[in-house]
């Protein structure tokens, strides 16, 4: 694991899934003292089948980020690849990713999740850790309005897939623990990273865990939020404004320094600029998008934009 005297400031990535992977892709070529702190909430696909079966942590976005950071080498992108494999078959494999499977496999082996995500990264070669934000995995349940009438909704993929307006969420159980190693990485960081992401399923939830979010508001680290490049089905109807906004309402105490928006996603500047200053955070505009003009980041945008955010505080 890269100490103090590797490349590039400590930095923390808080998130899961394809956010947190196209955060991570962007932040390893600044620094190697990454540590990617990984929702631990997902129900659905491989991963919500082998938390079923196992009763372990899903791990899905964990494999997700062990594969952001793989090394460049043939070695550690053949690795990747492997890690990544999706089986399609008619049996009971169907569906289930091969770095899932393996991750479960070294669980049980070595009977520590942290232990067994550390031998994964060794095996890619990865820049940096990654670990899960809790110990316990969790359930997001969710306030949702439609047709005027409000409902409890639970899970995350019936949350990430609702037709209402999400107005809360919260986790089960109530109060989890932390992990502590990510406790120690936010209060060591210099530089803490929320988004890219879905919002309610992967962002928000690292804010509902009273440890660690009481360690993002005591961190001496600079607090980067990138929004998102379109809104998901979780987020429908809402404002860049709205998006800020539901942030503060979930993190009251929790201040922020910069926050990233692609110029495409603007709708009203002014809205934006007011929630962003109620967070005490500059504004940067960067394009981040890929020229395709898919809902998908730039590795090189983005990490020139958050160079540019290491520059602007």
């Amino acid at each position: 694991m890269p100490g103090r005297g590797a490349r590039g400031p400590q930095v923390v990535a808080l998130g899961g899934g394809h956010g947190l992977y196209a955060s991570l892709s962007a932040l390893r070529l600044l620094t190697d003292n990454i540590t990617a702190v990984v929702t631990v909430a997902d129900d659905g696909g491989s991963s919500g089948r082998l938390r079923e079966e196992f009763g372990l942590l899903p791990p899905g976005d964990l494999r997700m980020a062990l594969s952001a950071l793989c090394d460049d080498s043939e070695w550690g992108q053949t690795w990747r690849d492997v890690l990544q494999h999706r089986f399609t078959s008619n049996g009971p494999l169907d569906g289930h990713a091969l770095g899932n499977l393996l991750i479960v496999a070294l669980w049980e082996q070595l009977g520590g999740t942290v232990p067994a995500l550390e031998w994964v990264g060794q095996l890619l070669e990865i820049r940096g850790r990654v670990l899960p934000m809790s110990s316990t995995p969790l359930k997001i349940e969710a306030d949702v309005t439609e047709d005027g009438s409000c409902e409890t909704v639970r899970g995350q993929v019936a949350v990430a897939t609702t037709l209402g307006h999400v107005d809360h969420i919260r986790l089960l159980p109530e109060n989890p623990p932390a992990q502590p190693e990510a406790l120690d990485a936010v209060r060591e960081a210099d530089w803490v990273m929320l988004g890219p992401g879905s919002w309610y399923t992967s962002i928000l939830p690292h804010l509902l865990v009273p440890d660690l979010y009481k360690a993002l508001c005591e961190t001496k680290a600079k607090r980067v939020l990138a929004l998102n490049l379109r809104s998901e089905k979780e987020t429908r109807g809402l404002t860049v404004g709205e998006h800020i906004r539901s942030f503060r309402d979930h993190a009251p105490d929790l201040g922020l320094d910069v926050i990233i928006i692609d110029p495409d996603v603007i709708d009203d500047r002014s809205e934006i600029e007011r929630e962003a200053a109620e967070c005490g955070a500059t504004l940067l505009v960067r394009h981040v998008r890929m020229n395709d003009d898919s809902p998908r980041h730039d590795t090189l945008r983005f990490a020139a934009a958050y160079r540019d955010a290491f520059e602007e505080v």
